[in-house]
């Protein structure tokens, strides 16, 4: 599905302030207001509310119907503008709140942590109070009804998300650290409140709880995996600068390194590139004193890989390597043949996703593609999986063949991809113990097991009862 743009805009209900007592207990005129409106505005964007409630194919603004894929199934995002009827309207700042941090609705349903509550719970009371003036005040109204999301059972029984609270989330306000400087204590808070990037880049237990003590340190995310962000020399970005951090942050790219696809693209085009510069160098000088979770030694992954020599030798070869044959001719039209890549293709040497310790993101881009939208200019590269056109569609067989070629010449020559492999990430990514166990075939094995338990234990009780006699 193709990712939509948050566009900012001006604030043409701050003069319907006037109109709310409640508000305006704490905003004495309409500058101040305006002023709070215009914080929570820059607030939603840095916490990215508007990549998943803002519907695809240009709908109101944070109207919700986006589908989030997850392992468990597709979770609808909810409409959250002012509507009193589809969305809201009629939540107090307590119920906005409790639904922002603790993932309960004004109705008491538990909200799914595809909403990432768990990083929210951090918010503050001055910017949850920002952000409920922006969404009261600073959205339009919409009575968009997006359908409502229907896990199967036992995920669609709601209130088990309250064991799962009671285990990995804590509801604690962000406290700045006395031996830290404002500057990193900002960083801090954006990275693992607002901009939540520790829900995708911290690896997850069997239960999908994050697993903090290797916070950071990459996470799957279904189909594509989120890297170790932290200093790491070998496996996270510990050989980035500074500035090549915040270059990444705002546009996604930085060539010799790596360029964002997937959800980092979407957290780019709708939320990163719109922060200010004093934010973004906030988020590096919190990533760079991050303690380093990795491997110990052995090569960069942005340093593996160098241009291919053996063009001309393929093509003399009767019959040469199929993913190389694949890659010619759907490929090297824009990565070049010795894969060096133009000013719009990356080079596929010298980058994060070939050089990889797990081949996740090549296999996803190739069957997804790239889009993200930077600055007004898109970037994009077509997918070659079941959304391409029926004649650019590859197969599992093909994916896999031009996956290793890739891997051998340019990447972590060390990976091997199977059709299974690329079968996986098409349907979604490895299913994590929770959603495994929960599969109708394991619950009727389940039930069967029982029923064979209890009528042996019955028929000993009988045979006992009847020796007994």
């Amino acid at each position: 599905m193709k990712a939509r743009k948050v566009r900012p805009r001006c604030l043409p209900f701050a003069l319907s302030l006037l109109l709310s007592t409640t508000f305006l207990a704490h905003a004495e005129n309409a500058p101040d207001a305006a002023s709070l409106i215009a914080k929570g505005k820059y607030l939603a964007i840095a916490a990215d509310c508007g990549a998943c409630h803002t519907p695809p194919n240009h709908g109101d603004e944070m109207s919700g119907g986006y589908i989030i894929s997850s392992p468990l199934g597709n979770i609808v995002a909810s409409n959250i503008t002012p509507s009193k009827t589809a969305g809201i309207g009629d939540y107090t700042e307590e119920d906005f709140a409790k639904a922002v941090r603790e993932g309960i609705n004004k109705q008491g349903q538990h909200l799914y942590p595809a909403m990432p509550y768990t990083s929210y719970a951090k918010i503050t009371d001055a910017d949850i109070h920002a952000l409920y003036a922006y969404f009261m005040h600073g959205v339009k109204a919409s009575d968009h009804r997006p359908p409502a999301t229907d896990l199967p059972f036992p995920f669609n029984i709601r209130l088990s998300m309250a064991l799962w609270n009671t285990l990995f989330a804590d509801n604690k306000v962000f406290i700045p650290a006395q031996d830290k400087s404002e500057q990193v204590n900002r960083g801090d808070y954006l990275v693992n409140a607002l901009a939540h990037c520790d829900t995708c880049h911290t690896p997850r237990n069997s239960l999908m709880g994050q697993v903090n003590d290797q916070a950071l340190s990459g996470g799957s995310l279904g189909s594509w995996f989120a890297p170790n962000i932290t200093p790491d020399k070998h496996s996270g970005i510990g050989n980035w600068s500074d500035e090549e951090i915040a270059q990444y942050l705002k546009t996604g790219h930085v060539a010799g390194k790596a360029q964002a696809a997937g959800p980092m693209a979407e957290a780019v085009e709708h939320s990163l590139q719109y922060l200010n510069d004093d934010d973004i160098a906030a988020m590096v000088a919190y990533l760079r004193q991050i303690p380093a979770v990795g491997q110990s030694s052995g090569a960069s992954r942005e340093s593996l890989g160098k241009p291919a020599t053996d063009e001309a030798a393929l093509r003399a070869v009767s019959h040469p390597d199929e993913g190389w044959k694949i890659y010619g001719s759907t490929c090297a039209n824009c990565h070049q043949p010795d894969g060096s890549g133009n000013k719009l293709y990356p080079s596929l040497f010298h980058n994060t996703a070939t050089g990889a310790p797990q081949a996740d993101n090549l296999i996803a881009t190739i069957v997804y593609g790239v889009h993200r939208q930077v600055n007004g200019q898109d970037i994009d590269m077509p997918g070659f999986g079941p959304d391409a056109l029926f004649t650019d569609r590859l197969t599992d067989q093909q994916i896999a063949d031009v996956s290793n070629y890739v891997l051998k010449n340019f990447g972590n020559a060390q990976l091997t991809v199977t059709p299974q492999q690329v079968k996986t990430v098409r349907e979604g990514g490895e299913r994590p113990l929770i959603a495994r166990l929960a599969q109708p075939a394991i619950w009727g094995s389940a039930a069967a097991v029982i029923i064979i338990l209890l009528v042996l234990l019955i028929s000993r009780s009988r045979r006992g009862k009847k020796h007994g006699a």
